[in-house]
């Protein structure tokens, strides 16, 4: 029933990790007000695309990154989908292992004396998690439903504690907005919600094909924001006062620490439950990615391979991410996360709005629909371009994000770019045009883009944002420009060759205008 959508997407995000998620705006320099502004702006627009996507299910009956071969072709969306495989299977299960493994040995030393070991307690919530996401699709609607009411009723009475607190600074005022610190709070915040978005109608295509898609969309939405952005609310205001008092320890023990000492245990223990209700659903939509990525082995070998990957794999990543800095790791990932995901779900957004909200099963099959550039082109270009200008973490930050204080804007810039490109690319690269027509056109693309990004790499930080508007620019002309030849080509019957005479012909005019449009050197 549509109304279940709202428990099954609800209970994974009543965990541990979201309530961190709020913290990170704290430790973003935000107070409480910018830092639940924050929140709720990522959380908002993470949970309107995922309750539409939700709605494509009952339609067609596939899995999300199944339906994504429309935007990406079948060959094309082994690119999203290895991604997908990547971040959910082992990204997302190392997380969220951490996370209940800190409960569980917090919840351990609180029992008796010296508590159970963290390798233990990692051991404890792998084995939980990869047998419940083994067993299958009906156990883990199940196991979500029920998880639910503990964890719902748990969290609400946090929540209530936490906002009770004497300690907390209710009376401080907005202040100066703090630009860098709110869009690296809110980018955290969406990735970590719209993480979800690739698995959306993984759950909903067993519905019938007559459901109701605006209770469909609306529970599937309501659920990912609800529980998202209470928890990450109690994240702020529990972290504003573990600031007070020093902070930087074992970030479950610092939060049960302000609870009462036996509701503490309840709440250690939602929090394990929690982490392993996350990653049921990781693990299995895994096994699904396997099915776009062309794997063509039997369900049960390829859930049997994603809980081993996931079990080994993610397994050894919490177990480094326990023993090293968690905090910051923690805050990368979130941002990775959105980095891919925001270009992807606007890619795919686009591509089903111009099909007029209609997906064939043409448009997945791999005999008919086996390529698609302007997906792959969309999504490389846009994710590498926003990476390297906007991304803004301690291991990597662009230029503009660098030379602007503006925090990390890689996933707004990311969707935008995405969406952009894929309705030119759309246009240029239709089914009837010619290989060479698509060689051309991808391939002068990405040669450019290569020039572009070296030619920029040692540009000064001031010049950083006149290089990215040029950079944009030249490819959207380009992008144009063989839209329109290419349909001269079409109209005259030609196979191609007089268009690649004449993109040869127009580079060098398209290299002139990108230098004189770059910043020079100094």
């Amino acid at each position: 029933k549509p109304w279940h959508l709202f428990t099954v997407w609800s209970s994974p995000n009543l965990e541990f990790a979201t309530v961190f998620v709020g913290a990170l705006a704290i430790l973003f320099g935000l107070n409480i007000w910018q830092g639940i502004l924050a929140v709720v702006v990522g959380n908002a627009l993470a949970a309107l695309t995922h309750g539409y996507f939700s709605t494509f299910g009952p339609k067609v009956g596939l899995p999300q990154m199944v339906l994504g071969r429309s935007a990406f072709g079948v060959i094309g969306n082994r690119i999203p989908a290895g991604t997908s495989t990547l971040v959910a299977g082992i990204g997302w299960f190392a997380v969220n292992t951490a996370s209940g493994a800190f409960a569980i040995q917090t919840l351990s030393s609180r029992a008796f004396e010296g508590g159970i070991g963290i390798g233990f307690s990692l051991a404890i919530v792998i084995i939980a998690q990869i047998v419940i996401a083994f067993i299958g699709h009906n156990l883990i609607q199940k196991f979500e439903r029920y998880a639910f009411y503990y964890l719902v009723v748990v969290w609400m009475i946090v929540a209530v504690v936490i906002f009770s607190n004497s300690s907390i600074p209710w009376s401080s005022e907005f202040g100066d907005f703090n630009l860098a610190g709110f869009t690296a709070a809110a980018g955290a915040a969406y990735g970590y919600t719209a993480g979800w978005t690739p698995f959306a109608s993984d759950y909903t295509r067993y519905l019938p094909e007559k459901s109701d898609s605006k209770a469909l969309g609306l529970y599937a939405g309501l659920g990912n924001f609800f529980a998202t952005t209470v928890l990450m609310i109690v994240g702020v205001l529990a972290w504003s006062v573990v600031r007070m008092y020093g902070g930087g320890g074992n970030p479950t023990d610092e939060f049960a620490a302000l609870l009462d000492q036996n509701f503490a245990i309840l709440v250690l223990l939602g929090i394990a439950i929690g982490s392993v209700s996350a990653n049921v659903l990781n693990v299995y939509s895994g096994a699904m990615s396997f099915l776009t990525m062309g794997i063509k082995v039997g369900f049960k070998t390829r859930r049997a391979i994603m809980v081993l990957l996931a079990g080994v794999v993610g397994g050894l990543t919490a177990y480094w991410a326990v023993y090293n800095d968690f905090v910051n790791g923690f805050e990368g990932f979130l941002l990775v996360v959105s980095y891919w995901v925001a270009p992807w779900i606007a890619i795919v957004l686009v591509d089903y709005l111009a099909r007029g909200g209609k997906i064939s099963a043409a448009d997945v099959d791999e005999k008919k629909n086996g390529h698609n550039d302007a997906g792959v082109i969309a999504f490389v270009i846009s994710t590498a371009l926003s990476i390297f200008y906007f991304a803004y973490q301690l291991s990597y930050a662009g230029p503009i994000a660098l030379s602007l204080p503006i925090g990390d804007l890689t996933a707004v810039v990311g969707f935008l770019l995405a969406a952009d490109i894929y309705i030119i690319c759309a246009m240029a690269i239709k089914p009837g045009v010619s290989g060479g027509i698509k060689l051309l056109a991808g391939g002068l693309t990405i040669v450019l883009f290569g020039w572009l990004m070296a030619s920029s790499s040692s540009l000064l930080s001031g010049a950083a944002v006149s290089t990215f508007i040029a950079t944009a620019l030249v490819i959207f002309i380009w992008l144009y420009l063989s839209r329109r030849v290419a349909e001269v080509a079409e109209a005259r019957g030609k196979s191609g060759r007089a268009f690649l005479w004449l993109g040869i012909a127009l580079s060098p005019a398209v290299t002139g205008l990108a230098v004189a449009l770059l910043p020079s050197k100094k």
